[in-house]
């Protein structure tokens, strides 16, 4: 489904990354992973051993993650932007202005500057697919998280108007929106091993269940693939019905 196409994903340690690096590589894509912790030689060795076929990137900045990536495979069809940052519990009589500048950065700011430093050759190219693994968190809102819900609205935001933006460059731009899936970065072990917690986490899911990375990676890999090609500008939430 994906054969030769060469696939950018972010923060691949973290949240959805490990599941959609599996699952893409599987359907045949070219899969170039950056994540900060790939600056340990050992953790990127690591990563590619586990993921075979992925290259790994540490570039500190999101300009040089699009650089490098054009220099390892010549271009970039699909640019996955996974970001992760902490949800942090804060009623807004409470909250300190410079987390909520924080979360803005890694959820807003950071993505922007990447996604901007890849249109360029996806416009030169006459194809791009952009995806946004954001949240469905502001879809509903979140009492006590306005900080965090805040900034995955705006990334949602920007999905819309960047996919206004660049349809009629033939770059397709959409978010997928999870809340609920299991993984480390925002469900702990001590949190998933915790029954009390998990059967108060889980009633408040429809599906009753949390879902898996890898069921995230399947639909972001159908909006990166030929199958997909009229949908552009839609946020589509993951959430076992919760949103």
């Amino acid at each position: 489904m994906l054969e030769d196409r060469v696939v950018v994903i972010t923060n691949a340690r973290h949240f959805v990354g490990p599941g959609s690096a599996k699952v893409l590589a599987g359907y045949g894509a070219r899969v170039i992973c950056h994540d900060k912790e790939f600056s340990d030689p050992d953790n990127r060795s690591a990563f590619e051993a586990e993921f075979p076929g992925t290259i790994a990137l540490a570039a500190p900045e999101p300009e040089d993650v699009v650089a490098e990536a054009l220099s390892a495979q010549g271009r970039i069809d699909v640019l996955i932007s996974n970001d992760a940052y902490p949800a942090v519990r804060a009623p807004v009589d409470e909250a300190d202005p410079d987390e909520m500048r924080r979360a803005m950065e890694a959820l807003v700011v950071w993505p922007y500057r990447l996604i901007g430093a890849a249109v360029p050759s996806m416009k030169a190219a006459g194809f791009g697919k952009i995806i946004m693994v954001t949240s469905a968190a502001p879809l509903r809102g979140l009492a006590n998280y306005s900080m965090y819900a805040t900034g995955r609205g705006a990334g949602n935001a920007m999905v819309k108007s960047l996919s206004l933006e660049l349809a009629s460059s033939n770059i397709q731009v959409n978010a997928i929106a999870p809340n609920y899936i299991e993984n480390p970065t925002y469900f702990p072990p001590e949190l998933t091993e915790n029954e009390v917690t998990m059967k108060k986490m889980l009633s408040n899911i429809p599906a009753r269940r949390l879902g898996q990375p890898e069921e995230v990676a399947e639909l972001i890999a159908f909006f990166a693939s030929d199958k997909c090609g009229f949908v552009t500008g839609h946020v589509v939430p993951i959430s076992g019905g919760w949103a």
